[in-house]
């Protein structure tokens, strides 16, 4: 049997830090990081594509608000937004694959999906909602909004007087559709499913679903995918080519393998420190505890070429 690959693609990905947005950008950055996968389809891997959406959902926002603004269009709630960037990205992976795939002389259906993602209601993150999205506000702004809204801010650490709508981030818990997911996928065609972590939707009391106001992490919707579709192997595609410990630090080593007894060694103490890559090892972890035969943390670029990447297996001597 083929092997099933999951590659999950970071939002920055597709849109640099230091780009505005343009949709010229967004194609460019887009083309150039699935470049990197083209490797993976001539060794005859069966593939799913995910992807965040953090920077452009928080544009999205954006542009809700202006249109609230100037033109008093009403807001749409989290989940269409979610929806909305799904679409989007879904579209130009799709595209840019496909000229790829069309240059290399590679036939092969591409079938992108809407994706809802089951959530509980009572997930704790719901009372404690940690999740930075949208632009940052004034003070005197985001009190008026939290008067008008029930938005909840948190003050941001980058801005003197600057604060930051927060939305819980519950963990995925069901995937829909995830049988046919893997069909369609063992049957060659590429998939691109589960965009920004996946539309949040919860089982409301009446037992129908409902749309929860919220973001779920990308990696853990990943690999709650991968594990569901039984891939062999999972990658997260970020911004540096290894895993690091101590990362920035004088002291800082850089992983080549991991196992899960050190990793969880380590995220115990805290060696990834609190931002991306903590959420990373534990979407890695999970992936190989439920039969995953490994998981890369690695840079787009450094994909191909095998002596980069972070390798992650529950045992050292399975690599």
């Amino acid at each position: 049997m083929k092997k099933l690959a999951v590659v999950a693609l970071g939002g920055n990905a597709l849109l640099r830090n230091n780009q505005i947005g343009t949709i010229q950008e967004q194609e460019a950055n887009t083309r150039e990081t699935l470049k990197n996968l083209i490797f993976l389809i001539k060794e005859n891997y069966d593939l799913v594509i995910t992807h965040g959406n953090g920077p452009q959902v928080g544009n999205i926002l954006m542009q809700n608000d202006a249109g609230e603004i100037l033109y008093n269009i009403p807001q749409m709630p989290m989940d269409v937004c979610v929806a909305d960037s799904q679409g989007s990205i879904a579209y130009m992976i799709e595209k840019e694959l496909r000229n790829l795939l069309k240059e290399e002389n590679i036939e092969k259906d591409i079938i992108s999906l809407i994706t809802q993602i089951v959530v509980d209601k009572n997930d704790i993150a719901f009372k404690n909602p940690q999740k930075r999205i949208g632009r940052i506000y004034p003070k005197k702004e985001a009190e008026k909004l939290e008067r008008e809204k029930s938005w909840i801010f948190k003050k941001s650490p980058k801005v003197k007087d600057g604060w930051r709508r927060v939305v819980p981030s519950p963990k995925p818990i069901e995937i829909f559709n995830i049988k046919t997911i893997e069909k369609i996928a063992r049957s060659g065609a590429i998939i691109i499913a589960s965009g920004g972590g996946g539309i949040p939707v919860h089982l409301s009391d009446n037992k129908f679903f409902k749309s929860s106001e919220a973001v779920i992490d990308k990696d853990a919707s990943s690999s709650l995918l991968a594990s569901k579709i039984n891939a062999n192997e999972f990658y997260i595609l970020t911004d540096v080519p290894y895993v690091f410990l101590d990362f920035n630090k004088k002291n800082q080593k850089k992983l080549e393998f991991l196992n899960e007894k050190d990793a969880k060694k380590y995220l115990k103490e805290g060696k990834f420190g609190e931002g991306n890559m903590s959420p990373k090892i534990v979407a890695s972890l999970d992936f190989i505890k439920n039969g995953g035969e490994k998981s890369v943390i690695t840079e787009a670029t450094k994909l191909e070429d095998k002596t980069f990447g972070t390798k992650i297996t529950m045992e050292y001597e399975n690599f």
